[in-house]
C-alpha cells in the first residue's frame, strides 16, 4: 500500500428503510466510542464526541448504538455531541442485552424491561420518539412473540418509528414479520464471517435493511499476499477501504456501520466510498474465505 490511501470524497448509496425513510447506506457505530470492553466512559469524551460529529460532517446520516454500550455511555455522547440532531440524522438504538461487567452480555427480553429500556433511551437521546429500536437479543427464557409484541405496541403508542431485529435466522425474522413491519436487520457479516447469507438474501429479497455488524474483519485475507491486501495494494487503498467497498456492493440494502473512537480510523472507514471494486477484484473476494 502506498502512502496516500484514498480518503472520502462522496457520499454513499442510499437505502429507504420502511417506517424511517432515506438513508446513506455506510453509517456509524458508535459501540466503540465507550471505554475499554464496551464498559464506562472512554479515554478521552472530547475525542469521542469529535468522532461523532465528524463522521456526521462526512455524510453520515445513519447511526447504530445500543443502551448496553457503557452501559448508557454511547447515547449520551451521542445526545452531547449532536442534540439538537441535524435534519435528516437517524439515530437507531437497541434494547435486550444487559452489561453486567465488561465484554459480558445477558439477553434480557422481558416486557416491562424491554418497555423500561426504550423509557431510558428516549431520556438519554433527548427524543419524543425513538428513530429506529432493534432487539438486540431474542431472550431464549422469555417467549418470542411476548418480545416481539412489546416492541409493536412501543410503535403503535408513538415511542417509535421503525423496528428491526439483532442476530436473528429468517424463521425468527419471518415470525416477528407477524407482529410488524422488520425496517432492520443486524447479524455478524464480513468478508470471513458469511454464515448469515441466507438472512442477508431474504432481507434483499424483502427490502429489508441489513446491518452486518464487525464489517472490516478480513482475518487472514488481510494479510501480506492474501487477496485483501493485494486488492488494497492495486487500488491503492487499506484493507478495511477494501472490505467496506465489498459490502456496499455486495447487496443494495447492505448498511455497514465500522465503529472507531479514533478520528483517523473514522476517515480511513469513510474514504472506502472513493473505492470502485473492478468486475475482477469483487468476484476474487466473493470466491475469498
Amino acid at each position: 500500500m502506498t502512502d496516500t490511501p484514498h480518503t472520502a470524497t462522496t457520499l454513499s448509496p442510499t437505502i429507504d428503510l420502511k417506517d424511517l425513510g432515506t438513508v446513506h447506506r455506510l453509517g456509524f457505530g458508535a459501540m466503540r466510542i465507550t471505554g475499554p470492553g464496551i464498559w464506562g466512559e472512554p479515554a478521552h469524551r472530547g475525542t469521542a464526541i469529535d468522532v461523532v460529529r465528524r463522521a456526521v460532517e462526512l455524510g453520515v446520516d445513519f447511526i447504530d448504538t445500543a443502551d448496553s454500550y457503557g452501559p448508557d455511555v454511547s447515547e449520551e455522547i451521542l445526545a452531547e455531541a449532536l442534540y439538537p440532531y441535524p435534519e435528516g440524522v437517524r439515530i437507531a438504538t437497541k434494547v435486550g442485552f444487559t452489561r453486567p461487567g465488561p465484554n459480558r452480555w445477558v439477553a434480557v427480553g422481558r416486557p416491562e424491561y424491554l418497555r423500561q429500556q426504550t423509557e431510558l433511551s428516549l431520556r438519554k437521546l433527548r427524543v419524543d420518539s425513538l428513530d429506529l429500536l432493534q432487539l438486540h437479543r431474542i431472550d431464549s427464557k422469555v417467549d418470542a412473540g411476548e418480545q416481539f409484541a412489546t416492541l409493536r405496541d412501543l410503535q403503535q403508542e408513538g415511542k417509535v418509528k421503525a423496528l428491526g431485529l439483532s442476530e436473528v435466522t429468517v424463521d425468527q425474522l419471518k415470525e416477528a414479520s407477524k407482529y410488524f413491519t422488520v425496517s432492520t436487520v443486524q447479524n455478524r457479516y464480513n468478508l470471513t464471517d458469511r454464515a448469515s447469507e441466507d438472512v442477508l438474501d431474504y432481507a434483499t429479497e424483502n427490502g429489508i435493511g441489513f446491518i452486518p455488524w464487525a464489517p472490516i474483519s478480513a482475518g487472514e485475507l488481510a494479510l501480506s499476499g492474501g487477496p485483501v491486501d493485494e486488492a488494497a495494494r492495486r487500488l491503492n487503498a487499506s484493507a478495511s477501504q477494501v472490505a467496506l467497498a465489498w459490502l456496499l456492493r455486495r447487496s443494495p440494502v447492505m448498511m455497514p456501520i465500522p465503529g472507531t473512537g479514533s478520528l483517523e480510523h473514522l476517515e480511513d472507514n469513510m474514504g472506502a466510498l472513493g473505492i470502485a471494486l473492478d468486475d475482477a477484484t469483487y468476484a476474487q473476494l466473493e470466491s475469498a474465505r
